[in-house]
């Protein structure tokens, strides 16, 4: 839905994860095998997935200063069960976070999160405040108080909203 530019670094990911979606329509990108496969998910952990996307979403209406859409675990619970392991190259010394287990989409979440904590760019992806949207994007904004995917459409309806109301 949103015409803005990917998430950087590994917040891409979580990004696309969490708008997997599509809230208003209904659509599932993970009920295809060609959705799944972006992920390398196997059918059987779609139950998981979708509710480590869920728990993403919730953390990131939180990011943008909203309560969660819906009851949801924890994204501090569900990370937890993501073993990482620092790898570090012999030839140039650089390191990075790896999975350490079977989940590698848990565990690929994890050390996105964690590698934005460091960068600093955790707190700014955040989830759209339109109720039928709830899409994940990237607040480039200045100030970092950005409140829609998309300017053009869920601002504008939430303007729209406002003015008629007047």
């Amino acid at each position: 839905m949103s015409e803005r530019s990917a998430a950087p670094g590994g917040l891409a990911l979580l990004e696309s994860l969490v708008n997997t979606l599509d809230i208003e329509s209904g659509a599932d990108v993970l009920d295809t095998a060609d959705g799944r496969a972006r992920f390398g998910l196997p059918e059987e952990q779609v139950g998981h997935a979708r509710e480590l996307r869920e728990s993403l979403r919730a953390t990131l209406l939180a990011h943008a200063g909203h309560p969660p859409h819906r009851a949801v675990t924890p994204l501090g619970e569900l990370l937890a069960a993501a073993p990482l392991v620092v790898t570090v190259d012999a030839g140039d010394g650089s390191a990075a976070l790896a999975p350490a287990d079977g989940a590698p989409l848990l565990s690929r979440v994890a050390a996105a999160v964690a590698e934005a904590l460091v960068a600093g760019t955790w707190p700014r992806l955040k989830a759209c405040q339109a109720a039928d949207c709830h899409w994940a994007y990237y607040d480039r904004s200045p100030a970092g108080r950005g409140r829609w995917c998309s300017m053009q459409v869920c601002g504008a309806r939430a303007k729209m909203r406002r003015y008629r109301a007047r």
